[in-house]
């Protein structure tokens, strides 16, 4: 069991499952939790379904090193991606994403419709997949880059799994959990694992082994720190 690579997937899992909660509750709220539910199952299967289809069979194709590589240029680019947005919503630049008002809106347009549970059930499918396929995209670069499917898929499954509960015991969006301070923590994660894995398929001989990633992970956290901090500045300067 791979813990880093564990906790990461549990991490990015957990951001992309708390955004299709809110789907999944609007649509039960109007039109009841069994066709929402039923369109969650459906979803999660077909997620399932990808990771099985794609799973370790890609290592017998792309020698490990290339995927490294890969999978580091992969895991950088959505890393810094979440980094770049957290930090502008820090810094004030960006406004906070709102799991209630994207609830409220939801609500609002299955109300308009007169598809019934058909239409919860569609909603529902399509919030877990769309939100999903990150998840499975995580799973598949991470598991292939360190040789450990079996934890990112724990991390995920550990990842819905709280999702879900928190769900079955709130019935509420979850718009009290901190998603942009989980966005950074999952973005300087991946954008780290992203940094050792292109180094390793270049080459680059990490001296401390696994445990460098903790050193990226304290550098690429300063440095968001100091960039918050120069565009709080800039940005009172300004006004």
């Amino acid at each position: 069991m791979n813990f880093y690579v564990l906790i990461a997937s549990l991490l990015a899992s957990s951001v992309e499952f708390i955004e299709a909660l809110s789907i999944v509750l609007a649509a039960g709220v109007v039109y009841g939790f069994r066709p929402a539910l039923k369109g969650v199952f459906y979803g999660i299967l077909t997620l399932a379904l990808l990771v099985a289809v794609l799973g370790e069979g890609i290592l017998r194709v792309i020698p490990l090193q290339i995927l490294q590589g890969i999978v580091g240029i992969l895991l950088l680019l959505f890393g810094l991606k979440w980094i770049r947005k957290a930090i502008l919503r820090y810094a004030g630049l960006k406004a906070l994403h709102n799991e209630e008002e994207a609830y409220e809106k939801q609500i609002s347009r299955l109300k308009a419709s007169n598809k019934g549970s058909f239409e919860a059930q569609a909603t529902a499918y399509n919030g877990v997949v769309l939100e999903g396929l990150e998840v499975v995209v995580i799973i598949l670069t991470m598991g292939s880059g360190a040789h450990a499917f079996g934890s990112a898929i724990a991390g995920a499954a550990i990842g819905l799994g709280l999702v879900l509960l928190l769900g079955i015991s709130l019935r509420a969006p979850l718009a009290k959990v901190p998603e942009n301070t989980l966005k950074f923590v999952v973005g300087v994660m991946l954008t780290s694992f992203g940094t050792f894995w292109a180094g390793q398929s270049m080459g680059i001989s990490w001296p401390l082994s696994d445990a460098t990633l903790l050193l990226l992970i304290a550098g690429y956290v300063f440095i968001s720190l100091l960039s918050i901090r120069m565009l709080k500045k800039e940005g009172v300067r300004a006004s």
